[in-house]
């Protein structure tokens, strides 16, 4: 059975229920700028903001563009909720041996989690603090190096393709969860239907390290 010691959250769709806030901006701007409302959809989840702007209109100034939608996202927090079970799972592990990678900026993920009041872990990995988003595994290999875990005993919880393949290329294991994806379209190898399930997955799917746990009496 697989050990894992520290636990790597994305943060759109895994802590916080996103959709309509993210797509309210994206869809205003896809209307402004000529792209076909499929064509976002398919390109816009999970993936930096300057990755879908390059994809859709390469011709754009993609960092200038990336920054206004994100500004935008950030002021706009109407219908945001906490995902179902983020608050327990976050509570469930030890503060040192969880953190957050998120395809979004600091402004946008701060702002989005404030809203929720789910405060942000120690570690938090942002947009640019890599030079390559999701599916690349940066971001995951970036966050386990902080938490001084290696990634093979890492367990990535997220819920987009390029999340899910971001995690496996890392090495670590992967939870998928269907907020915004169909089971069938996530190659985890755990897919739950609510965060809530997590610490039962963990306790028994996966070895895990007792230093993991909050409640573990160090």
């Amino acid at each position: 059975m697989r050990r894992i010691s520290a636990v790597l959250f994305d943060r759109d769709g895994v802590l916080v229920e996103s959709r309509e806030a993210t797509e309210r901006v994206w869809l205003d701007w896809a209307s402004r700028n000529g792209v076909e409302e499929a064509a976002l959809r398919s390109a816009m989840h999970g993936v930096r903001s300057v990755e879908v702007v390059r994809a859709l209109r390469p011709d754009l100034d993609s960092i200038a563009e990336a920054e206004g939608i994100e500004r935008r996202q950030a002021e706009d927090v109407d219908g945001l909720r906490a995902i179902a079970g983020a608050a327990m799972a976050l509570g469930a592990l030890r503060e040192d041996r969880v953190a957050v990678v998120t395809s979004a900026t600091r402004r946008l993920a701060a702002a989005r989690l404030a809203a929720v009041g789910i405060e942000l872990p120690a570690v938090v990995v942002y947009a640019d603090d890599v030079s390559r988003g999701k599916p690349d595994p940066e971001g995951y290999l970036t966050a386990a190096g902080r938490l001084g875990v290696d990634p093979g005993e890492a367990l990535v919880v997220e819920d987009s393709p390029p999340g899910i393949e971001a995690g496996r290329a890392a090495g670590a294991a992967t939870v998928a969860v269907t907020s915004t994806h169909a089971a069938a379209e996530l190659a985890a190898d755990v897919v739950i239907d609510s965060l809530e399930s997590l610490p039962a997955v963990l306790a028994d799917c996966f070895d895990t390290s007792a230093m993991l746990l909050a409640n573990d009496g160090q």
